[in-house]
């Protein structure tokens, strides 16, 4: 059996992942942040408590903390039965078994759901490709789970603009992971490589400490020729 979803669903995971997952050092930390398509990942609410600045967007957060509760609940049931019948597609390191990831994930989620209510502007509306943000008005983009990890569901041609329109609102980009669901390279990596390469976007993958999916130990950096470099 093959681990598959037939949509994007709320399903967030916590600030230490986010750190392993991009390699965010404590310089990364005090530069103005994106998150997008965090969904209920508890990243915000941490870094904001510790004084960093972070925007995150989703479509899902046209909805209120309950119904965004709600949501989590019914995908709940389902997340987990599909990892425990693809134990071996896993690293079961950091997460000791399928009931301490359902703990982890819960924990970080109702950290979101915590912070949603009262959270200042912190959280906006908004998908992928187009985004509502001045050029250049992020130091760094982070996308997780949701480039390459849906292949299925999104294109090729989807992927490369996304990646555009998050190079053109942040000085560089990060993108965990490169795997889709299932667990192989995502189908669309090397044409949308080739194609940022042609249109002279810096791409460089890079391994990183985290793996949760087997494999699934390597982020993408995207820079524009184009972009203003930040120092903050």
């Amino acid at each position: 059996m093959t681990f598959t979803l037939n949509k994007v669903v709320p399903w967030g995971r916590s600030f230490d992942e986010y750190v392993s997952m991009f390699s965010l050092t404590d310089r990364d930390l005090k530069k103005y942040i994106l998150g997008c398509g965090d969904g209920p990942a508890s990243f915000n609410a941490t870094l904001t408590r510790s004084g960093g600045n972070v925007v995150s967007i989703d479509p899902i957060y046209r909805f209120s903390a309950d119904e965004i509760k709600g949501k989590i609940e019914a995908t709940y049931d389902l997340v987990i039965e599909q990892t425990s019948k693809n134990r071996d597609k896993f690293v079961w390191e950091s997460i000791k078994t399928v009931e301490n990831l359902g703990c982890v994930r819960m924990k970080a989620m109702n950290q979101f759901l915590a912070d949603f209510s009262n959270s200042e502007g912190r959280y906006v509306t908004a998908e992928l490709p187009a985004l509502p943000f001045e050029d250049n008005a992020f130091n760094i983009s982070l996308c997780s789970h949701l480039l390459f990890l849906y292949s299925e569901q999104l294109s090729s041609e989807f992927h490369v603009r996304s990646i555009k329109e998050l190079c053109r609102i942040a000085s560089e980009v990060r993108i965990f992971p490169l795997l889709e669901l299932g667990g192989r390279e995502s189908r669309h990596f090397g044409k949308v490589i080739d194609q940022l390469n042609a249109d002279g976007y810096q791409c460089e993958v890079e391994k990183v400490t985290y793996e949760f999916q087997k494999g699934g130990d390597k982020m993408l950096r995207v820079k524009s020729t184009s972009c203003r470099f930040s120092l903050a």
